[in-house]
């Protein structure tokens, strides 16, 4: 089984507060110079590595002097947006020491729930990692309220590995992975090495919250492992404190938890896509695009004949053929007033038509189920 992190072309690593910040001290550059280091390891061996880490409202409380998380709201958003600046440039010179370019991405839920910035997002992140840039992705505390929250940088990072089809996510933690009881409390508790990610057994061994300093505790990794089993990536547990945990994870030894997905991510996305899209308009397509979907291509604006409907970058619209029979459906690079300028020409022709472009197909193969 240790061979699926091994196997993972592409992989979302998540650090917690603790470890970015040495449990409050303020920021611990040596481990975030080594985890740069780990990454460019990785990077080296074939893998695509973004980043998510804590430790903005943990390091802008020590900027500030506080000793305890605040509770008021415009406090906490005050305290990260000080230590945003000192954690983003931390990590921009850990890694401009291997030669690697980062970028910054802040995220609030709203961004991944509405759809058109569901795509916005997803496109500029795998843009970037076309690129060879390393995203340094957060939430946007500065900006949030608890109604569009995360909660916790655990639920983001599974929330990232579904928006860009991770293969895996590593949690680094101060704990050694998922014990059968709290180790503190139970002498008698032993390490979990294994087992399906669904497996709801977990969620009564993971016990409580974590520390002050952190947001989370182990459950909240163990429900952030659901949610990336939910989009076929399989998460692993490990702690941050063990010598070059990230290159022996994709070397395939076996350290902390492994909670595996039973399913791919391609899979598993198109189910979801199958299950849940509720249909904002159709595109009407000729012969040669039903047969190039059947084949599993993507759905250029050449195929189109019509458009029907009026919907938004990101909507769910159904591939019909004339006669009405549904080929497919899936999420819509452009609104229906752009699919309708675009219908019937080449992709090269896109930009000209609507003076940018933002994706030469209509639908991506990855974005779209057939009936």
């Amino acid at each position: 089984m240790r061979n699926k992190i091994r196997n993972a072309r592409r992989l979302v690593v998540k650090v917690g507060s603790a470890l970015v910040t040495n449990n409050g001290a303020g920021l611990d550059k040596a481990a975030m110079a080594d985890w740069a280091r780990q990454f460019a390891a990785l990077r080296d061996s074939g893998k695509q590595v973004l980043l998510v880490s804590s430790g903005a409202i943990a390091a802008g409380m020590q900027r500030l002097g506080w000793t305890k998380r605040p509770h008021e709201m415009h406090k906490l958003q005050a305290a990260a947006a000080v230590g945003q600046m000192g954690l983003v440039q931390a990590y921009e010179d850990a890694f401009s020491r291997h030669g690697i370019r980062t970028a910054q991405i802040l995220l609030t839920h709203d961004d991944l729930a509405d759809r058109k910035r569901y795509l916005n997002a997803r496109s500029t992140l795998t843009t970037l990692l076309e690129l060879g840039v390393v995203p340094i992705i957060n939430e946007n505390d500065t900006i949030v309220t608890d109604e569009i929250k995360f909660g916790d940088n655990d639920t983001l990072g599974a929330l990232v590995a579904n928006l860009i089809e991770a293969d895996a996510l590593v949690i680094l933690t101060d704990q050694k992975g998922l014990y059968t009881a709290d180790p503190r409390q139970d002498p008698a508790a032993t390490l979990v090495a294994e087992g399906r990610a669904e497996d709801r057994a977990y969620e009564a061994m993971a016990g409580g919250a974590g520390t002050g300093i952190s947001k989370g505790g182990m459950i909240t990794k163990i429900r952030a492992a659901q949610r990336a089993a939910r989009s076929g990536a399989h998460t692993c547990i490990a702690s941050g404190h063990e010598a070059d945990a990230l290159v022996r994870l994709g070397k395939g030894e076996p350290l902390g938890t492994l909670l595996y997905a039973t399913s791919s991510p391609l899979q598993a996305r198109k189910q979801w896509l199958a299950d849940h899209l509720q249909l904002a308009g159709d595109l009407v397509i000729d012969d040669g695009a039903a047969s190039a979907l059947r084949s599993g291509r993507s759905l250029l604006p050449v195929g189109v004949i019509e458009v029907r409907g009026d919907f938004e970058r990101g909507s769910a619209v159904a591939c019909r053929t004339p006669s009405g029979e549904e080929i497919g459906r899936g999420l819509v690079n452009y609104s229906s007033t752009e699919c309708r300028r675009v219908a019937r020409k080449p992709s090269s022709e896109i930009e000209s038509l609507l003076g940018y472009i933002d994706e030469p197909e209509l639908i991506h193969r990855d974005n779209l189920v057939l009936r």
